[in-house]
């Protein structure tokens, strides 16, 4: 995936629940899109500083690759790290992280790519400038 060192400025604690392990006694690995998802939404909401208008204007995953490095377990303490690193005309890319807080072990990298969607028009729409701002506010790196 992706061997760039990032610096990440957003952080999101998950908590692990019992029924998100499987019988292997780790967390089961379609849980951790559940993790990325709330870590991302929070990074935005952080972000926008207000909660996503979804019936107006949305970000839509339009390509996610997990890799998984180390199992979690029931008991860890984990967070989801999250940064937007480039920024295109309809979409942005996104690398998120979940370590081990303890520890400091990544135990899996998600790189994705989100769309913005246009729900009255029912199709892919140009990133609003002012998320553009907002984003590269937050962010002391970004790539346009």
């Amino acid at each position: 995936m992706n061997n760039t060192k990032f610096n990440f400025l957003h952080s999101t604690p998950v908590q692990i629940r019992f029924n998100d392990i499987d019988i292997m006694a780790h967390v089961n690995n379609s849980v951790y899109q559940n993790f990325f998802d709330l870590a991302r939404t929070h990074y935005f909401e952080k972000v926008f500083q207000t909660k996503m208008e979804w019936k107006k204007q949305a970000l839509v995953l339009a390509k996610i690759t997990i890799e998984y490095f180390n199992p979690i377990f029931l008991e860890e303490n984990i967070e989801v790290k999250t940064k937007v690193h480039r920024l295109g005309n309809k979409s942005l890319q996104m690398i998120q992280e979940i370590i081990n807080v303890d520890t400091k072990e990544i135990k899996a990298q998600n790189d994705a790519v989100l769309v913005a969607f246009g729900i009255n028009e029912n199709k892919p729409v140009l990133l609003p400038e002012l998320w553009k701002v907002k984003i590269q506010d937050f962010e002391e790196d970004i790539k346009l």
